[in-house]
């Protein structure tokens, strides 16, 4: 994956890393709910196309960034952190090469194909 992509998705995370700093938790939620989206692989215990509708519901950012809107509009706190935490997760996982998944499989990205 190209360079410049890597570093806005590492902009995006420490984004995350300044919204989650505004709420009132402490740090050790962010380091234990970072990885907690993918658990959303699970669905790919029940074939390719239900683990990519799973995993891609909870990797989209536009869905964490509409929770987090929620969250702020009628000052729910918990829908904040529900908000952060994907979007957050879905840079980090980008950085990485992984990308929303095709039904093909999971390897199968919009970044590309993993392992490649």
């Amino acid at each position: 994956m190209k360079t410049a992509i890597k570093l806005e998705e590492f902009g995006l995370f420490v984004l995350g890393i300044y919204l989650f700093s505004l709420l009132n938790y402490q740090w050790w939620w962010f380091l234990v709910l970072i990885l907690a989206p993918d658990l959303s692989m699970i669905g790919y215990a029940f074939g390719n196309k239900a683990g990519a509708l799973f995993y891609n519901v909870f990797h989209h950012k536009g869905i964490s960034v509409l929770l987090y809107i929620a969250g702020c509009y009628f000052q729910i706190e918990i829908l904040q952190l529900i908000g952060i935490i994907l979007f957050s997760h879905s840079a980090m996982d980008r950085i990485f090469g992984y990308g929303l998944k095709y039904e093909k499989g999971f390897k199968y990205t919009h970044l590309g194909e993993i392992g490649k």
